[in-house]
């Protein structure tokens, strides 16, 4: 495939946060990054955890310190992302339906990763929202997160600071959410009411 043929195509990484909750919010990432500059993406995201001294980057495993520090240094990569908020408790499987069919609308996309292993049938139905709507995508696959998916990290860092955000709003976690807003990597940010 020649550059022409790849530029402006997209590989988007799917992450969910606070799905188990009764209370509060659930939200789901959808981190868009130009297959174009996917490997200069990984590059620098795996130099940010080593400036970091961490193996991986997973909301829940770190605090205060490291969290500030890994957002201002995300702040530079080229990826732009999509939220889904929604009242807890939720269906799982409906709010992903929810989620491809209105978070995922660009029609260049060649990969979607969601992070954790879900069954083949959760796949396929996946696949036939999309294709409902129009959008073929080469490869829609679930994953473990591991270091080889740096996007599915990312996506779990912004899941994991937007459902923070909703639950527990003070002016730490707002800056943070407003230097994402400056930024311009926010671009679609979506409430719905609780699916059961």
């Amino acid at each position: 495939m020649s550059n022409f043929d790849i530029i402006n195509l997209m590989v988007v990484f799917i992450d969910e946060s606070g799905i188990h909750k009764q209370e509060g919010h659930s939200t789901v990432a959808v981190v868009y990054v130009e297959i174009f500059n996917l490997l200069k993406f990984q590059e620098q995201f795996e130099e940010i955890l080593k400036r970091l001294r961490i193996k991986e980057f997973h909301w829940a495993d770190h605090g205060w310190k490291v969290r500030k520090k890994f957002f201002e240094a995300i702040a530079s990569l080229d990826y732009l992302f999509k939220v889904a908020i929604f009242e807890n408790p939720t269906n799982q499987v409906k709010m992903m339906e929810i989620v491809f069919q209105h978070l995922i609308t660009e029609k260049n996309i060649r990969s979607i990763f969601i992070d954790g292993k879900k069954p083949k049938w959760y796949e396929q139905d996946l696949k036939r929202v999309l294709r409902a709507k129009g959008i073929t995508v080469k490869k829609l696959k679930t994953v473990r997160k591991e270091t080889s998916y740096f996007g599915v990290q990312l996506a779990d860092a912004l899941a994991g600071l937007i459902r923070y955000s909703k639950d527990n709003p003070g002016p730490d976690v707002k800056e943070m959410i407003l230097s994402l807003k400056r930024g311009k990597k926010l671009f679609g940010e979506y409430l719905f009411t609780s699916i059961k």
